[in-house]
């Protein structure tokens, strides 16, 4: 397949024209730009370039705010909430860490609730944040309804994705990121681009029937939850944290409110940050936590999550990234050249 060369620099300047030709101030698109280009950084091609195509056509379509001004309130001591004023997350979050690092730091726990929000891109760039200031740190956001319940064939959850980050003094944070269904939506979409199967358990066609097509899962069928009813359980948990908890949309309630334009949901996110030096090991959290690291990769094969990641940072630096020849066609297009 042909690809394209770019360096990360280019990437990133590319997602900013393609942005602020459709409507995004310089403010909102280089936030956006910053995320995607930590996706391609990370070889994360799902959450890269792939997606501002979803991010523009949600700007013409007059869905997203592309100069969107977050604001930051107070709703309870430890308890932080940003407006996202209709417009992409990247901003919002960045508006909202200072405080919820603050909130943290001084009464040990803190959560930040995002709201009226377009989450789009993948949650580790939030966790992995907040480690490198030394706190631990959950994120949860929804989406569309693209996965049923155990026994149904009616999408209701969405892939509801889910991070977590560790932070590790001296060292790289350790860093988890995954959806609660088999497959990320944006890795089946690529796979039905490229004319590749998926695996089997990652969706059902539209009689409910197990299938390794990816077209059939997008195309009416529908997702499955990791793990059956285990992975369906936490996707469930996502939908109350992100929807009843902090007052915004269930999946389905998004799908309800959506234009149709193909670009991201709205909705909600949760971050839950701890700070590791006000619980009951104090200092001592870190070296504790290095000798279970320790022990997984003394068992040959055994990486820790996010190592993938860290070490596709080594290679994009060096050599930059491959973005396949027709979505860089489509790209150009975007900014009319």
């Amino acid at each position: 397949m042909q690809s394209v060369k770019m360096s990360l620099e280019e990437a990133h300047a590319l997602a900013v024209r393609c942005l602020m030709q459709h409507g995004a101030d310089e403010e909102n698109a280089r936030a956006v730009a910053d995320i995607v280009t930590a996706a391609e950084r990370d070889l994360c091609h799902s959450h890269g370039l792939f997606r501002i195509p979803g991010y523009v056509a949600s700007l013409k379509s007059g869905k997203v705010n592309g100069k969107a001004r977050p604001a930051v309130s107070d709703l309870a001591p430890s308890v932080v909430q940003v407006a996202g004023d209709g417009g992409f997350a990247p901003l919002a979050l960045e508006v909202g860490r200072a405080a919820l690092v603050e909130r943290a730091k001084s009464n040990g726990i803190a959560a930040l609730a995002l709201n009226d929000i377009y989450h789009f891109a993948a949650l580790w760039p939030e966790t992995e944040a907040l480690a490198e200031q030394g706190l631990a740190a959950f994120a949860f956001t929804a989406a569309f309804p693209y996965v049923v319940a155990p026994g149904g064939r009616t999408p209701i959850f969405g892939t509801n994705p889910m991070a977590f980050a560790w932070p590790r003094p001296g060292k790289h944070p350790m860093v988890f990121d995954q959806a609660s269904s088999t497959m990320a939506r944006g890795e089946i979409m690529i796979a039905a681009r490229d004319g590749h199967s998926v695996p089997y358990g990652a969706g059902i066609d539209r009689n409910g029937k197990d299938t390794t097509d990816p077209k059939a899962i997008l195309d009416g069928g529908a997702q499955l939850a990791f793990g059956g009813y285990k992975g369906a359980a936490l996707a469930m948990m996502v939908e109350l944290l992100v929807g009843a908890l902090i007052g915004d949309k269930l999946s389905f309630e998004a799908k309800a409110a959506d234009n149709g334009d193909g670009g991201p949901p709205v909705g909600g996110e949760l971050i839950i940050a701890l700070d590791p030096a006000r619980f009951g090991d104090g200092a001592g959290f870190a070296a504790h936590a290095d000798l279970l690291f320790e022990r997984m990769l003394s068992d040959d094969g055994v990486r820790l999550p996010g190592d993938r990641r860290r070490k596709a940072r080594e290679e994009t630096a060096r050599d930059g990234i491959h973005v396949q020849e027709s979505l860089s066609r489509t790209l150009q297009e975007l900014i009319g050249s």
